[in-house]
């Protein structure tokens, strides 16, 4: 087990499940004081110690984690993004996430998923794109094999 603040300082002191950042100066007892935290609720899989609010851990652990899209992006059918990581970290390949109605609406949601999947799953490099089709456009994540 690592302790709070390696783990704390490896992660900038930003939460995984919901990406706000951490006070460390809160008590550990706090809802929102840090706390360390596996990825997965699989107790077998062999994954890194994440830093997560405690409130957001405690949560976690009677619920499914949901890493939750923002308000300010408009995204049809929105994809699980803990599945989507899930899947794009074990076989690397493309996903499709979600559908927009404009191409500046899905360049807003490719950036955001761009930036979300670098602190979401380290280390594992991911692209966005977008396809035109329908009447609407696509955001795809690809990531290649680690």
């Amino acid at each position: 087990m690592s302790l709070l603040d390696d783990v704390a300082e490896r992660d900038g002191w930003r939460c995984w499940v919901c990406d706000g950042p951490v006070d460390p100066d809160k008590s550990v007892n706090d809802p929102q004081g840090p706390s360390v935290d596996s990825r997965t609720a699989d107790r077998k899989a062999k994954v890194a110690e994440r830093l997560a609010h405690r409130g957001c851990n405690t949560r976690k652990g009677a619920v499914t984690a949901v890493i939750a899209w923002p308000d300010r992006l408009y995204v049809v059918e929105p994809a699980p993004l803990i599945t989507v990581a899930a899947r794009l970290e074990r076989k690397g390949g493309r996903e499709m996430v979600g559908r927009c109605p404009t191409r500046q609406d899905a360049q807003e949601a490719a950036d955001w998923l761009v930036d979300r999947f670098s602190r979401l799953v380290p280390g594992l490099p991911v692209t966005a794109g977008i396809e035109a089709g329908g009447g609407q456009f696509l955001v795809i994540l690809t990531a290649g094999r680690r």
